[in-house]
């Protein structure tokens, strides 16, 4: 199957009804595609199809009138050219077992989710490699705020893969007036800067609870580069993709903006709230928290530090005082400023 051409009909299934999904589906929606987007509960279907409104994510828009809501996984995705699959990582293996019941080897199958699976470390695509028989797979990632999108504020995105042709079918379907989408073949790379950079978003919204000083946040996201480009060379990614869209660009968005699950985390810590106090305030997945974990239990077999990364392991699992992070992480031996994608 070549790339769907902009004025044919193919259909685009989205699996996972929450903001990002649904902004994605408005933009495609829009472009003139039709757009099944799977909600898990059927009840939020059925108001989405009577409103056209997601509202408990998107609350006061009105998305395009392509788009059909459904609460059956296989009628979202069986027949469509393309699907995006939008569900948070702990459900991430069900959903795409249940969806290689039935997808073809001639359907593309796109993640747009940043997480790491508990157990495996497998990352979101070799998931759907192990899982579903579609041969052409990418990861779309990139500074997407899901509001900001539904709100057709300016935004761009990187689509990822080792198929030109599905990298060409994307950005055929999501680029638009207000949405740019960048290419890049490095898929591992691209979905770990996804990954990584909300580790860096917590510590960044702690800092700015705790007000550190403009001067620290600066130093956390930019030794967080150093830190995100060492794991990801020492996993066969580019670190070169860092210092792109996927990497920098999502890091600073992730680590600034109260918009940020992540961010919002820290910040919420920063002011004197429990990890569990903090998460349940959020009501959303905050992936930052389970990577924090995940990637703390690979660092001794990989042979390399991730400082802040450590500290924040230390202060949210460990129970060790604030205080005593920053004087510890005040305290490492100092190093070389540029030291990008370098074991220390």
């Amino acid at each position: 199957m070549s790339g769907l051409n902009p004025s044919s009909a193919g259909r685009v299934g989205i699996i996972g009804g929450g903001s990002f999904g649904s902004a994605l589906a408005d933009i495609i929606g829009t472009r003139g595609h039709p757009v099944s987007l799977w909600f898990r509960n059927a009840e939020a279907a059925a108001d989405f199809n009577a409103t056209h409104q997601n509202r408990k994510y998107l609350p006061g828009l009105t998305l395009s009138s392509l788009i059909t809501a459904t609460a059956d996984l296989e009628e979202a995705s069986r027949d469509c050219d393309l699907v995006l699959v939008c569900v948070p990582s702990p459900y991430f293996r069900d959903t795409a077992k249940r969806l290689g019941a039935w997808m073809r080897a001639d359907q593309m199958i796109v993640s747009t989710t940043k997480g790491i699976e508990t157990g495996t470390f497998r990352l979101m695509t070799e998931i759907l490699a192990e899982e579903v028989a579609c041969r052409r797979i990418g990861a779309l990632s990139g500074p997407n705020l899901a509001k900001e999108i539904a709100a057709r504020k300016i935004s761009g995105t990187v689509i990822a893969s080792e198929h030109a042709d599905l990298i060409a079918t994307v950005q055929e379907l999501l680029s638009c007036s207000y949405f740019r989408v960048y290419s890049n073949p490095d898929v591992r790379g691209v979905e770990l800067g996804g990954v990584l950079k909300n580790v860096y978003a917590i510590a960044t919204g702690l800092a700015t609870a705790r007000d550190l000083g403009d001067n620290a946040r600066g130093m956390i996201m930019t030794r967080a580069l150093a830190e995100m480009s060492r794991f990801a060379a020492c996993w066969g990614a580019d670190p070169l993709t860092f210092l792109g869209l996927a990497g920098v660009g999502d890091l600073v968005t992730t680590c600034t903006s109260p918009l940020s699950r992540n961010f919002r985390v820290g910040h919420l810590i920063g002011e004197g709230k429990s990890l569990e106090e903090a998460v349940h305030a959020i009501g959303e997945v905050a992936e930052g928290v389970h990577t924090v974990r995940v990637v703390y239990e690979k660092l001794a077999d990989l042979g390399i530090r991730m400082h802040i990364l450590e500290g924040l392991h230390a202060l949210l699992f460990e129970k060790v005082p604030l205080d005593t992070v920053l004087k510890e992480l005040m305290n490492v031996p100092q190093m070389e400023d540029v030291e990008f994608g370098r074991r220390p």
